[in-house]
């Protein structure tokens, strides 16, 4: 039987085979005549044809015209155009169930390619609302579909339901949950891989490796190192490359090196392997030369190439390097990349140069939360926090979210200069956005907070968080010590190790809280806990062990412990120095700054500081305008106030109170109130009532708040016995609404530390302490020694000066010292005021009554008192 149809112009035949000229006759009144033929069938099943009457055949039968869409090619030119709207279209318009299965492969393809997934997903409903089998095929088609729109779930749902041994979707999948973090499921998938005997192509090692270097796991990517070698995948360049990452990622450098010397066919990525592992191992010196050699043997390098090598000048500070590669990049085209210019503006804020860090922000088309967070970084780096703070603004102006790392620099820049209003801020747009359960933002608030002397804002961040790590603990651990809360620091230290092992910085955090209570028994449990654990080979740990027994008075044992330090820095000598100069043993200080210089280590602003506080504190006054000079000329420092302050202090200890007021009138820099106060403290010495006077003045214009200064000259009225001054003195300090920080003093036995303050009888021993006391000065007297009446401080008789002086703190004590330890033991009290003068007298006396060691630590210095005399030698 034969279809004849008539040919018009509307007419339009699609068939999806070629048909075969032999088959069909064409006749002069224009019909076509098609013969029936079992290979080129008209319309075969799987086709979608509608027909409608066109026209009257000649013949008595009636013709019929039809018109014929065929909707799986039209389909499928679509996809092949990109046209996902328009196929989608005819999918809708079409006969479902007659879809054929590279439709729908075609389609789900375009939706992958496009990142459809809600056309995917249609699809997909389509195909199991028309029973459709999920074969190899379409199962894998619609695996990859999910896969590549991020829906990982449903396509590993899918892929488990499919049988497959394509090793193209099981890398997919693999990729996918690395791409998420998942390591673990990944790895999962390519131990199944093995059971089923999967065969396993170069994508799936490379895969695999990058899977095992992110989780750490040295063992078993070993292990995948030498099955992948057995099946022959060792000389492929992805599997190699990803090896390269691996080893370097576990911090085994050499490995790495051997693979990629070893690697006979080596690319771009092989060397940007290199460098870039170089440069993370802060071996980026060898990252460079590295590229130096890529360059020499012609090999082109690529964007990343760029990346890793700004990246290598920013870490050795190489800023001509950088600058040249800069313009290099632009030459490149490489000059609008986005991580390109991040690189470059982390490699110049960090190199100092804010200036181009600037010209390649403002110049950058795209602007990513990394562009911002390096700028406000650099300002930060640079202490223009302000500008930090404002680039934070506008960046939420610009409609750019600020993420973690964003979060936690903006927050370290308001630590660094103590803008702790912003810093509030800051901690409110937290609050706003709910970033506070991150574990870094509110170990950064907490340490905000800490450098801006905020510890009760820190802790209210540290309460109120669920999960604590090391650094939360050592965080406020450090910041308490660092704010004179040196209590609370080893409460918290006790607390501490109930919930989270200590490392070798809680130590660093720890031991100054010790040294600042002169705690000496809490600092050797602490230093027993530190050797246990090894933490001496901590260099900060050794520094800050040997700072809390100078501080505790155990000189001896401190040098004895800075002498095993096997390596030691600018920072061990510059303490040790220091110890030296507030024990009273300027000599020795000298000979460690110049055992310091000949070992090769410079000293900076701060050696000098130590050095020049311990010739003051010895009245050495030629050594100490020795080193003042030797600061300038040698060592080009320029003076600061401290350095200023140290040699008017030196000046005005040795009696020159003149000479000191002289240079302080010719100092190139406005003298701070510390200078104007070592000097009162001269006249004080040396009872210089009018130039005290002077003094004073400038003084209180510059801290007008500060009750230590009142008290000082009105303690120089009185020893001058300038009564009508000294109240005239006391009245504007009570117009001021100042209040005199009162005097106390405080020992340590057996763990326990005992407080006292002045006129104290409250406690359990009173009546025996008042006894040797009054013992102590009966003693005193018949020796010729009498009360230094002009240290009492108060207008009345001898009878209640002397009572006044019996009754200071730092005597009672010395004295309850003495009653409580054994025979022999040293006694150590720490004073939180200058130590007065009939003390000092007293515990001269003491030391020689009873044989035994007194260490008093005032405000200012180490008094060691030993067969009735001190190591300061008068100058205190």
């Amino acid at each position: 039987m034969l279809l004849i149809f008539k040919t018009t112009p509307n007419l339009w035949v699609s068939p999806p085979h070629q048909i075969h000229r032999q088959n069909s006759l064409t006749y002069p009144n224009g019909f076509i005549f098609f013969r029936p033929s079992s290979k080129t069938p008209l319309v075969s099943s799987n086709l979608y044809h509608s027909c409608a009457t066109i026209g009257t055949s000649v013949l008595p039968s009636e013709a019929i015209d039809c018109k014929i869409t065929d909707y799986n090619i039209e389909i499928c030119r679509f996809c092949e155009l990109g046209n996902l709207r328009r196929a989608m279209e005819l999918i809708n318009q079409s006969p479902k169930p007659d879809l054929e299965l590279r439709t729908y492969c075609s389609v789900l393809q375009l939706c992958a390619d496009l990142k459809s997934i809600q056309d995917g997903r249609r699809i997909h409903s389509i195909i199991q609302s028309n029973d459709v089998e999920v074969d190899g095929v379409l199962g894998s088609k619609l695996v990859f579909m999910y896969v590549t729109c991020g829906d990982l779930r449903e396509g590993r749902r899918i892929f488990d339901k499919v049988a497959n041994e394509k090793v193209f979707l099981w890398n997919l999948l693999m990729n996918g949950y690395a791409k998420i973090g998942n390591f673990r499921e990944s790895l999962s998938l390519f131990k199944r891989m093995r059971e089923l005997g999967v065969k396993m192509n170069s994508y799936t090692f490379s895969c695999v490796m990058k899977c095992y270097a992110a989780s750490g796991s040295v063992e078993e990517g070993e292990g995948v190192h030498a099955y992948l070698s057995r099946l022959g995948f060792g000389s492929y360049n992805t599997v190699v490359n990803s090896l390269i990452a691996f080893y370097f990622k576990i911090r085994r450098v050499e490995s790495a090196r051997k693979l990629f010397d070893e690697l006979g066919d080596r690319d771009v990525i092989s060397w940007n392997s290199m460098i870039s592992g170089y440069v993370s191992n802060g071996l980026s010196e060898k990252g460079l030369d590295l590229f130096e050699q890529m360059l020499l043997l012609g090999i082109n390098t690529d964007l990343a190439t760029m990346v890793s090598v700004v990246a290598g000048c920013s870490n050795t500070g190489m800023l001509l390097l950088g600058r040249t590669l800069h313009g290099y990049a632009i030459k490149a085209s490489f000059g609008k990349e986005l991580t390109l210019n991040n690189s470059l503006l982390d490699m110049y804020s960090k190199s100092g140069d804010l200036n181009s860090a600037i010209q390649v922000f403002e110049t950058m088309g795209e602007r990513s939360v990394v562009s911002w967070t390096s700028m406000i970084a650099g300002y930060a780096r640079e202490g223009l926090s302000d500008m930090s703070v404002r680039l934070f603004h506008e960046m939420e102006k610009e409609g750019i979210s600020p993420d973690i790392f964003t979060i936690t620099t903006i927050l370290h820049a308001c630590a660094c200069t103590g803008l702790l209003e912003n810093g509030k801020d800051v901690h409110n747009y937290i609050k706003e956005n709910k970033m506070q359960s991150d574990l870094f933002v509110s170990n950064a608030m907490m340490d905000m907070y800490a450098k801006c002397g905020s510890m009760g804002d820190a802790h209210s961040v540290f309460s109120e968080m669920q999960v604590k790590d090391i650094v939360s603990w050592n965080t406020m651990i450090g910041g308490y010590s660092k704010n004179s809360l040196p209590n609370e620091a080893l409460n918290l230290f006790v607390e501490m190790q109930y919930n989270s092992k200590p490392n070798s910085i809680t130590m660093a955090c720890i031991l100054p809280a010790c040294a600042s209570l002169a705690a000496l028994e809490r600092g050797q449990e602490i230093h027993g806990h530190i050797l246990r654990n090894g933490f001496f080979l901590d260099r900060h740990v050794a520094n800050a062990l040997v700072d809390m027994y100078l501080k505790c008075g155990a000189l001896g044992l401190a040098r004895l412990l800075f002498d095993m330090i096997p390596e030691k820095d600018l920072v061990s000598w510059t303490v040790m120095i220091a110890g030296y100069g507030m024990h009273g043993y300027g000599s020795e200080a000298i000979a460690a700054f110049n055992e310091m210089r000949n070992s090769g280590i410079e000293p900076d602003e701060v050696s000098f500081i130590s050095i020049l506080y311990a010739c003051s504190h010895s009245g050495l006054l030629d050594e100490g305008w020795g080193f003042f000079n030797m600061m300038r000329n040698n060592c080009s420092i320029e003076p600061k106030s401290e350095h200023y302050a140290c040699i008017v202090d030196l000046l005005a200890r040795t009696g020159n109170l003149s000479k000191a007021y002289r240079f302080i009138k010719m100092m190139p820099i406005e003298p701070d109130a510390t200078i104007w106060g070592a000097l009162l403290c001269g006249c004080r010495i040396y009872h210089d009532v009018k130039l005290a006077e002077k003094v004073a003045e400038h003084v209180f214009e510059l801290e007008p708040e500060n009750t230590g200064y009142y008290v000082l000259l009105a303690n120089i009225y009185a020893e001058a016995e300038k009564w009508e001054e000294v109240k005239k003195l006391r009245e504007r300090i009570g117009r001021r609404g100042l209040r005199k920080n009162p005097g106390c003093s405080w020992i340590e036995i057996k763990g326990k530390v005992h407080i006292f303050v002045a006129g104290d009888s409250s406690h359990p021993l009173a009546n025996k302490i008042e006894l040797l006391l009054k013992k102590t000065r009966t003693r005193m007297k018949e020796e010729g020694h009498f009360p230094k009446m002009r240290y009492a401080l108060i207008k009345a008789d001898d009878t209640e000066k002397e009572m006044a002086l019996c009754g200071h703190s730092e005597k009672i004590a010395m004295a309850f010292g003495i009653l409580s330890l054994p025979p022999g033991k040293t006694v150590r009290v720490t004073k939180n005021l200058r130590v007065c003068g009939d003390c000092h007298e007293m515990a001269k006396f003491m030391s020689k009554m009873v044989k035994r060691d007194i260490i008093l630590r005032d405000s200012n210095r180490f008094h060691h008192f030993k067969d009735g005399s001190c190591s300061c030698r008068g100058h205190w």
